[in-house]
């Protein structure tokens, strides 16, 4: 966790094999990655795995990094990750 930054930027959690399970932002990297570990229903596992990475890229761009991370999922899986329930793409 100290590897994790207090700025802000977008992030993915992922199952052991990356499988990504949820996409986000947040305007403190390092609170969020707390706040999910507090969160049963981010930490429990689900149909695709259980969340156990967490992979970040710090940025300013937060929401069109977030957006792009998610047309991208979008495209490859055809469907929002397993634990995101809200998706407004930009076009790509």
């Amino acid at each position: 966790m100290k590897f994790v930054p207090d700025g802000s930027g977008c992030y993915a959690l992922t199952t052991f094999d990356e499988t990504v399970l949820y996409i986000g932002l947040a305007t403190n990297l390092r609170r969020r990655m707390n706040d999910h570990l507090d969160d049963p229903r981010k930490t429990s596992p689900s149909p695709k795995g259980r969340a156990i990475l967490f992979f970040w890229i710090e940025t300013a761009e937060t929401n069109k990094v977030e957006r792009t991370w998610m047309n991208i999922h979008m495209q490859h899986e055809g469907r929002l990750p397993e634990l995101n329930r809200a998706y407004s793409p930009t076009p790509t």
